[in-house]
């Protein structure tokens, strides 16, 4: 007789959620508290998914599906709890998700945005573009967990548990801005002394004043990845430094690789950014040599004398 409501407070309070689990949750509530949890189906399922469509036209199938995932894992805990004998949603299959273009910051708005940001959010930037860290990630990043040393990070909370802990080597531009305000411990990123928990309405007023297209924060991570690509990194390095998972399934074992081939990754996209600079920068000076020069209209004729 256990409803999804009372399950998910006793979910809350002794399975150690994640704040993924926590925000799917203030959505998943309204349509299935009441509802008792061994009733609760496909057919149920695909209800909420006509429910959240019908109430927001403009989301995406991946969305519904994050929140699905996480009703499915709610009840895989109840069987292990059990509370449940089996869980009905165990082989539920997920809607298809479309596959969408990701945009990549070329490096003369990167630059823009960088110009244009307050410092607090030019350090994240700048981490999230040379070690394709989520914001999350970033934001809980510890001072303990950085080797100036060796010029490693060990990401200290990861999303995924294959992230957790995972090492990233520094890139030299990375390095010299973390060394220049190097803490003994406590969290890296600041503003005003105290934790950073958004950055919505700073990214934006960023963005807004560079005069670009608007970018999602999560897209720096992915220019990361296919500025590795563009500079010849394998995919399964591009996963290891990103965490992700070494094949199809989220719950498949993550990809090891070993460390040098890592700092051989970094090495290459650092080579990869100055190669394109200069590119960008002899382009420019090309472009600006073709240009005519530019007359003064106010000049007076010259004066030319008949006979």
């Amino acid at each position: 007789d256990m409803t999804f409501g009372e399950l998910a407070a006793r979910f809350l309070a002794e399975a150690g959620p994640k704040p993924h689990h926590i925000d799917r949750l203030k959505i998943l509530l309204p349509f299935f508290a009441d509802v008792p949890v061994a009733h609760i189906n496909r057919a149920i399922a695909r209800d909420y998914r006509a429910y959240r469509h019908e109430h927001k036209k403009t989301l995406s199938d991946t969305t519904v599906n994050s929140d699905l995932e996480v009703l499915r894992h709610l009840l895989f805990w109840a069987v292990d709890e059990g509370y449940l004998a089996a869980n009905s949603l165990s082989r539920m299959p997920m809607v298809r998700e479309r596959r969408k273009p990701r945009p990549v910051i070329p490096q003369d708005e990167e630059a823009r945005l960088l110009s244009h940001a307050a410092p607090h959010l030019q350090r994240l930037i700048i981490s999230a573009l040379d070690t394709g860290m989520r914001r999350g990630e970033l934001l809980a990043q510890r001072w303990e967990h950085i080797d100036f040393t060796r010029r490693l990070l060990f990401v200290t909370h990861s999303k995924t548990a294959g992230g957790e802990s995972r090492e990233i080597p520094l890139t030299t531009r990375l390095y010299e801005l973390l060394s220049a305000t190097r803490q003994e411990e406590g969290l890296v990123f600041l503003f005003k002394g105290r934790p950073l928990r958004r950055i919505k309405t700073g990214w934006a007023a960023a963005i807004r004043r560079a005069g670009i297209r608007y970018y999602r924060f999560h897209d720096l991570r992915h220019t990361f990845n296919t500025r590795l690509m563009e500079a010849g990194v394998m995919q399964e390095i591009r996963k290891a430094l990103m965490g992700h998972s070494s094949g199809e399934d989220v719950h498949s074992i993550y990809t090891h690789v070993e460390l040098p081939a890592k700092r051989e990754a970094i090495r290459k996209l650092e080579a990869w950014v100055d190669t394109q600079r200069e590119m960008n920068a002899r382009k420019e000076k090309e472009n600006a040599d073709d240009r005519p020069p530019i007359t003064n209209q106010c000049d007076p004729k010259p004066v030319v004398s008949e006979g």
